[in-house]
């Protein structure tokens, strides 16, 4: 079941109607970005934090993985507008069959250290 919220929720995200979106998220949800430092509380500020993000289009959301399950899921979700295209690594608590917490990773791509050429290979696209 709780595979199934994390996915209904990336399929409101990506309606980029991000009020919507909201709904799956528990009334007192709280949503933290390690990397930064960012932490706010609630469904409003986090539709708002969204609809106020600068894009070049549309959003695109593609779901490479979600795992988990009872209360805690982790999710792996390509985002893209256009222009930008990065990577979400999510980490959510789920109660009440609402996403209650997610702790969110969105790491750089860099380039491969040449030292790890022997043992492996660049793909220009993930194998899963």
């Amino acid at each position: 079941m709780s595979k199934k919220l994390i996915a209904g929720f990336s399929g409101a995200m990506a309606s980029n109607d991000f009020t919507y979106a909201s709904m799956w998220l528990h009334p007192d949800f709280e949503y933290y970005m390690p990397q930064t430092g960012e932490y706010l509380r609630g469904r409003e500020g986090f539709a708002a934090m969204n609809n106020a993000y600068s894009t070049e289009g549309t959003w695109a959301f593609s779901v490479r993985s979600i795992i988990g399950d009872d209360d805690a899921v982790v999710s792996d979700v390509e985002v893209m507008d256009g222009t930008l295209e990065a990577r979400a690594i999510t980490f959510h608590t789920i109660k009440d069959d609402l996403i209650l917490r997610q702790k969110e990773f969105w790491p750089d791509s860099y380039p491969a250290p040449t030292w790890r050429a022997p043992w492996r290979r660049i793909l220009d696209a993930p194998p899963f």
